[in-house]
């Protein structure tokens, strides 16, 4: 059976990362996405994943923490680049070839966000993982 569509973004909570636990991330909830977005691949559809961080940082009222919304946003983004990492091992863990990609500059980790790169990446047959966003609104 030939999939519907060539190309997928997958939105993935960070809450869905915590599994039965009360914060963090469960492993078997990775193991399980991993195999799952493996299956879709083996498919021939290119699969990006933009990954949220709520399981890391959730929103915090700015009058209760004194942090302000733009730092809090930023916190955020930081937690979804965690997850992204967590993701991208599970992935690997399963033979997935995957790239990791940032709205944020950490080389170290994730390489710059470039739509085309991005493309060019699925194209290869990689799953593209953003985290921190892809710095679009």
């Amino acid at each position: 059976m030939l999939p519907k569509y060539n190309r997928i973004l997958l939105k993935l909570s960070g809450e869905s990362l915590m599994g039965d636990r009360n914060y963090g991330i469960a492993p078997n909830m990775l193991e399980q996405y991993a195999k799952e977005i493996k299956a879709i691949t083996h498919l021939g559809v290119q699969v990006a994943v933009v990954i949220g961080g709520g399981n890391i940082y959730r929103g915090m009222n700015e009058a209760e923490t004194g942090i302000e919304r733009a730092q809090g946003d930023y916190m955020g983004m930081l937690a979804t680049v965690i997850n992204g990492m967590a993701l991208q091992a599970a992935l690997e863990k399963e033979g997935v070839n995957t790239r990791l990609q940032s709205a944020i500059k950490m080389e170290q980790v994730a390489e710059p966000y470039i739509r085309r790169k991005a493309i060019r990446h699925l194209e290869k047959g990689r799953v593209v993982i953003f985290g921190a966003g892809t710095g679009n609104p």
